[in-house]
């Protein structure tokens, strides 16, 4: 099984302690979003996780202590910065205190587990297309060194996103044209491999890949092991990710991205992160009496022939 961390909530940002305690105590329980009172426990022990995905806009408060997991399970870390400051991401530090983050998540784990998400991107009056660009050639500079790849996106003009970013500037497809060339330009100066994410868009002429930014091959590649050759079925349409365990809850999020699909509104989000307790199996509150609980469905997708004995069984 892939657990997934960081779908549907910053986790390491906010909830640490609690993620480390689940890891710590082996086991996790998450509540489905469609159906509140169906309840899913997890085995977190390393035989049962074929590895762990996270995605987070600032992994300081995890680093002192990643170690915990990384020593025990395979890893992989996408990080997004992108160009937006405070005015669209309040809760997110700036570009160049996250810059110095990932430097620091990049000696601990390497480059070959880490992708920079620059995504979503999205158009306003500020944020032109040429800030844009330019944002992303001073990032990339930075940041090559550090990463495996790059991936973006374009926002996806959902009716929420109508009443939280009223400033929004719709982004046609002679945008997406001007936009997706002179990021594949930056990104074949500095030797980046650039991807989209979701999208079934071509943008091949621009030197940039397909999407599917968790998949097997990459996560394969990034912990030197084997999987088996099978068809991913993503999360969404568009996405061609390798099917995931998400652990977080929608709504937690305080990082109060205007953007954001994972929250409703930032209050709600607010609300909820007052039910929260480091030391329940789950992320927001505790099991209620009409709850039903029930043992994940952990199939692994390592080539191996058995269940592994340890983190290093299957690898190369």
């Amino acid at each position: 099984m892939i657990l997934n961390t960081g779908a549907r909530t910053d986790t390491v940002q906010y909830f640490t302690p609690w993620l480390l305690k689940r890891f710590e105590e082996g086991y996790v329980y998450t509540r489905n979003p469609l159906f509140p009172n169906k309840v899913t426990r997890y085995e977190l022990s390393p035989d049962k996780i074929d590895a762990v995905l996270f995605c987070s806009k600032n992994y300081a408060p995890v680093l002192p202590r990643l170690h915990e997991i990384t020593d025990k399970y395979r890893t992989y870390f996408h990080y997004t910065v992108t160009a937006y400051g405070k005015d669209i991401e309040p809760g997110v530090p700036s570009i160049d205190d996250s810059i110095k983050t990932l430097i620091e998540l990049e000696k601990i784990v390497g480059r070959n587990r880490i992708s920079w998400r620059y995504d979503p991107v999205l158009l306003t009056e500020e944020y032109t297309i040429g800030r844009h660009l330019d944002t992303f050639a001073y990032m990339a500079e930075k940041l090559v060194p550090h990463i495996d790849r790059c991936i973006f996106s374009f926002v996806e003009m959902y009716k929420k996103l109508e009443v939280n970013m009223p400033e929004l500037v719709p982004v046609t497809a002679e945008d997406r044209e001007k936009l997706a060339r002179g990021l594949g330009r930056t990104a074949a100066k500095y030797g980046i491999w650039l991807q989209t994410c979701g999208t079934d868009g071509d943008y091949s002429r621009f030197g940039i890949h397909s999407s599917g930014c968790a998949t097997l091959e990459i996560l394969g590649r990034a912990n030197g092991c084997e999987f088996r050759e099978i068809k991913h079925k993503g999360m969404r349409e568009g996405c061609h990710c390798v099917e995931s365990r998400d652990i977080g809850a929608y709504d937690t999020c305080l990082n109060g991205c205007k953007y954001c699909y994972a929250n409703k509104s930032p209050q709600r989000a607010r609300d909820n992160y007052r039910l929260h307790d480091p030391g329940s199996p789950l992320l927001l509150g505790h099991l209620k009496e009409d709850d039903v609980l029930t043992e994940g469905n952990q199939k692994s997708f390592l080539k191996s022939s058995g269940r592994q004995n340890s983190l290093f069984d299957g690898c190369r």
